[in-house]
């Protein structure tokens, strides 16, 4: 595991308490990023997560100079992974006479537009822990999560009212119907069309659909 750090944060005491935490700490001239966060897969792969911290009050200024953009491209245009981090415990609305819409509309832009996380941290300890969690959490293997729910598997009582109910005309009430008059769906199936009319909502015409359904030819035999 591999941190490196530009010069201009050594003031900042971050370098000193990632170290007391056990981590490589190099400290260079960065051309992009305060900080990169080194690390490799299991198949060999580096891998590298580019992040920009700013203080609220240069936060602020960027957004004037629009250095922001600039260097957020250039996060994006190195490295694959980009982390943008605020630091300050002040309210950042207050701190210059900015309209607060200003302020919101970048965090939007920056989430949106450029599809960048920010993470806001109050002091640069705060920083330093929050560096030492992300690095270790680099180390891990990465966790696919699936945004379709899990369905759980039907039950056999799900499963019988299910074939039923594709039959013509057949709902889920009629389907329970049939099903506890015949108790199973072979004995359905073997039915005659007489019997199956003796059944509430059951009338002819749905009968013979049915019927016709269970035992005429397979209209697809000549289907190539």
């Amino acid at each position: 595991m591999k941190i490196l750090v530009d010069h201009r944060e050594k003031r900042s005491g971050i370098t000193i308490d990632l170290a007391k935490k056990g981590f490589e700490v190099t400290m260079k001239q960065l051309e992009v990023a305060d900080f990169i966060i080194e690390t490799k897969d299991i198949q060999g792969n580096v891998h590298a997560l580019g992040i920009e911290k700013k203080t609220q009050a240069d936060f602020l200024n960027s957004i004037m100079d629009k250095r922001i953009l600039r260097q957020l491209l250039e996060l994006k245009r190195n490295f694959t992974k980009q982390l943008l981090i605020i630091e300050g415990d002040q309210n950042i609305y207050t701190l210059r006479n900015f309209h607060p819409n200003a302020i919101r509309g970048m965090l939007a832009s920056i989430a949106i537009d450029f599809q960048i996380p920010t993470i806001h941290t109050k002091t640069s300890k705060d920083t330093a822990s929050l560096l030492a969690v992300i690095a270790k959490r680099m180390e891990k293997p990465t966790r696919h999560y699936s945004l379709i729910p899990k369905r759980k598997a039907p039950t056999l009582k799900e499963q019988q009212e299910y074939i039923v109910e594709t039959l013509p005309g057949v709902g889920p009430t009629l389907a329970r119907s049939l099903l506890k008059q015949f108790r199973s769906i072979r004995n359905l199936f073997t039915a005659k069309e007489l019997d199956l009319r003796k059944i509430d909502r059951m009338g002819e015409k749905k009968a013979e659909k049915i019927i016709d359904v269970i035992n005429e030819e397979y209209a697809g035999l000549n289907d190539k």
